[in-house]
């Protein structure tokens, strides 16, 4: 089994902000494998542990799909997304998975709006949920799937950025920039992280 986990912050005052774009690329997922358990509100009684795998015994919403044949469990944690470890690290240690089936998909203020970067390993570039999943696990070697959201504005602070919506001329490449990412999954499942990352990686 693979693990994929879309990191944001829970509660709808945070959809669809730059923030939560590893939230919006599970849902993608999801909704694409034909399951509705992560499309439901944070916090609702169908939001909240209904997952086939159990997720009343951690703080995440869960649900089973599969892609190429294989199972994969996509992750939404319900900390908010600094504590992120708090969700990911007993999930690992439930499943008894190593970190290379893992995937945290995050955004990244580095990278230009939509530009996809996979890793396997490597610091957390100062993406905090990414930073305490990393703690959690006890090693670098968390790969990575990072969706550009574009350098904090001149006048702006980096806390009000990554929590700001998409502007309307900004919603086509976020919507393809999802659709990449969530292609990017399934090469990620069915052929491995090098595989990914020379398909979906750009200079």
């Amino acid at each position: 089994m693979k693990i994929v986990v879309g990191l944001g912050n829970p509660g709808l005052q945070y959809e669809n902000t730059r923030h939560n774009i590893g939230f919006s690329v599970v849902a993608h997922l999801a909704k694409a494998a034909g399951e509705a358990n992560l499309t439901a509100p944070v916090g609702s009684e169908k939001g909240r542990n209904t997952a086939k795998s159990g997720s009343g015994r951690f703080k995440a919403e869960l649900t089973e799909i599969r892609l190429g044949g294989a199972k994969v469990l996509l992750v939404r944690p319900l900390t908010y997304m600094n504590l992120s470890g708090q969700a990911i690290g007993p999930l690992l240690a439930f499943y008894k998975l190593p970190v290379a089936d893992l995937l945290v998909v995050c955004d990244d203020l580095s990278l230009p709006l939509g530009r996809l970067r996979l890793r396997a390993s490597g610091s957390s570039g100062g993406q905090k949920g990414l930073q305490d999943i990393i703690r959690a696990a006890g090693v670098a070697d968390v790969p990575r799937l990072r969706i550009g959201i574009g350098e904090t504005p001149p006048g702006w602070e980096t806390a009000d950025y990554v929590l700001s919506k998409f502007a309307p001329a900004e919603t086509p490449i976020v919507e393809l920039a999802v659709a990449n990412a969530a292609a990017a999954v399934g090469v990620w499942v069915t052929a491995g992280i090098a595989a990914a990352m020379n398909q979906f990686n750009r200079a």
